[in-house]
């Protein structure tokens, strides 16, 4: 998925017939109720995948911006801008600090990753493997303007489908279920995982799994994951 993204960038990139490039769809559900005032964050169903391996993909650019010390391009793309605009919420603390929480076997490598720390103890092999990808895959442009002008431009074309489930109306799991019909089968136990836990709230939810799935997941290892 890393190198089909990468090259679909710079293909919309280097293209200026290409206005969008479509690149699937995410599919979420409230986790609560939202106010003005607060915002409650969205449980995503189909497409963590993707939203992964693009915020890798910037991840990357952004740490390339800075250690070239590459100014602004286009008027729109810095290191600076690369990370509030797209990886964090620089107003908010703790969790919400972060645009994408993963699930506890990739967390906190991607969280390091963000913030620019050192990797955890024991990082999760596909998230460090598919962000030295990208880091490679751009340093070879080198720090060439118009190079790193495309791949922007590029990831500015990016586009999907943003799907909201109502979960008083919709069934999550089914849905789920039915969207992965034609894609990546899914294995038991992740049909399992996710019909004991989506019908959950949002605290029950991150109970068991830390408590019960995410000890098995340990357990099993993760090799069967990929990215």
């Amino acid at each position: 998925q890393c190198q089909q993204l990468w090259a679909d960038v710079l293909r919309a990139g280097r293209n200026g017939q290409i206005n969008a490039h479509f690149i699937g769809s995410i599919v979420h559900v409230e986790r609560g109720l939202s106010t003005v005032s607060s915002q409650e964050a969205l449980l995503v169903i189909d497409g963590q995948q993707r939203l992964t391996t693009s915020m890798l993909l910037i991840a990357a650019l952004a740490k390339h911006f800075e250690t070239c010390a590459i100014p602004e391009l286009l008027e729109a793309f810095s290191a600076k801008k690369l990370r509030n605009y797209y990886l964090l919420n620089p107003d908010e603390d703790g969790e919400r600090h972060f645009k994408l929480i993963l699930s506890e076997s990739d967390k906190d490598t991607l969280l390091a990753i963000l913030q620019n720390t050192p990797l955890p103890a024991q990082p999760s092999s596909r998230i460090t493997e598919n962000y030295a990808l990208f880091q490679e895959l751009i340093a070879e442009q080198g720090t060439h303007g118009a190079q790193l002008e495309a791949i922007c431009q590029g990831i500015a074309k990016l586009v999907i489908v943003d799907v909201s489930l109502d979960r008083n109306q919709d069934n999550p799991q089914l849905i789920f279920e039915s969207m992965n019909s034609t894609g990546l089968e899914l294995s038991q136990a992740d049909l399992i995982r996710n019909y004991i836990l989506m019908g959950l709230e949002p605290k029950q939810q991150t109970a068991l799994y830390k408590t019960y799935w995410r000890p098995m997941e340990q357990a099993f290892g993760q090799a069967a994951y990929v990215l």
